[in-house]
């Protein structure tokens, strides 16, 4: 079953955030008003995953300047993320949650965990303010993302959440034009 315009399930987790400790929980994910981006990392102090964290960090003011927060998940404690986030370059530009996940509740919630190694597959979800996840990628953990590519996917999601009688089309970017799908509309594109 997918997890498309599925409700985010209760949970909670530490996380390490601005240089403290602070409780993550569905709530934060279903608080009304803000949208989420939630992003699974295999684990800490991988070759692959400051890359991506140092990708979100460079893409955050966009991110919240479209309503959104940064969560990102690994199997580790958020003991881990500190010394993490303290000695790795990349890592250190983080000003989003690095959320621990030590027992494994989130990435089997959000059916990313891989049980034989205890690990995370590179999963990426934007979430509405009511919790309803709208949009997933989960892909093999050798292959990193684009952020760029979650932004535009969340300006999409915000869209037609605006607009719920219009759809993004392929390749759509913020401006652009949309489509509002009717019989007239049906084998003519």
């Amino acid at each position: 079953m997918s997890l498309i315009n599925t409700q985010v399930q209760p949970f909670k987790a530490q996380a390490f955030h601005n240089g403290k400790f602070e409780e993550v929980t569905e709530k934060n994910l279903s608080n009304g008003k803000n949208w989420s981006v939630v992003i699974f990392m295999p684990a800490a102090f991988t070759f692959n995953c400051p890359t991506e964290i140092e990708d979100a960090a460079d893409n955050y003011a966009e991110l919240q300047k479209q309503g959104a927060e940064v969560y990102i998940v690994t199997t580790d404690t958020h003991f881990s993320h500190k010394v993490w986030h303290e000695t790795s370059a990349a890592v250190g530009k983080a000003k989003f949650f690095l959320v621990g996940d030590p027992t494994h509740q989130l990435t089997n919630a959000f059916d990313v965990h891989i049980a034989e190694e205890g690990l995370a597959l590179r999963g990426t979800f934007v979430i509405n303010p009511q919790g309803v996840i709208k949009t997933m990628e989960v892909h093999s953990n050798e292959i990193a993302r684009d952020v760029t590519e979650t932004v535009r996917k969340l300006k999409a999601a915000r869209y037609t959440a605006e607009h719920p009688d219009e759809v993004c089309p392929a390749k759509w970017k913020e401006g652009e034009k949309t489509l509002k799908p009717s019989l007239d509309l049906v084998g003519k594109i």
